[in-house]
């Protein structure tokens, strides 16, 4: 068994940064709800991977192990005195393409309204892409809780979306 050692190199946390910078930055703002949160979120959670990256077990994916790294950090700012519990309107923070960016928003302001863990599992699987399994580590719950969370958090969503005139 090969062993890691207790910190990735710089080199490799540029890896790292380049290949999921992007997608853990989605996953902060869409979280919090605030650019700038999500992007404190962002530094943090590359942060501990630096110093923690021995610890990787490679029990699942690294995306998915840096994603919880990504989502416990959320969770520290939102239990901070500062922040309001509601989640803060998105506005302009996750361009889209110009004539999907007001729908996009539409949208990413729905799931922003969804209780913590139906909002978790749906930016999880569809902003993350991580499979069911996935999620389950992620997350430490059963596969089967993540399935009822992300059919809760699309019927949610679809009863929003209908009330807004986006569905039929």
């Amino acid at each position: 068994m090969k062993l890691r050692k207790m910190e990735c190199s710089e080199e490799e946390l540029r890896r790292i940064a380049t290949e999921y910078g992007d997608q853990i930055l989605r996953l902060c703002v869409a979280y919090l709800g605030d650019r700038q949160l999500g992007e404190d979120a962002a530094q943090e959670t590359f942060l501990s991977v630096y110093e923690k990256y021995g610890t990787f077990a490679g029990k699942a994916s690294e995306l998915s192990w840096i994603s919880q790294i990504a989502i416990n950090k959320c969770k520290n700012i939102m239990r901070k005195k500062h922040f309001a519990f509601e989640v803060p309107q998105l506005g302009v923070c996750l361009p889209e393409p110009a004539q999907e960016e007001w729908q996009g928003y539409a949208l990413l302001e729905e799931v922003e309204k969804l209780p913590r863990k139906e909002r978790e599992a749906i930016l999880l699987h569809y902003y993350q892409e991580l499979d069911i399994k996935e999620i389950s580590a992620c997350c430490g719950v059963k596969e089967a809780t993540v399935r009822q969370r992300l059919k809760r958090g699309r019927d949610r969503l679809k009863i929003a979306l209908e009330r807004e005139g986006f569905c039929e």
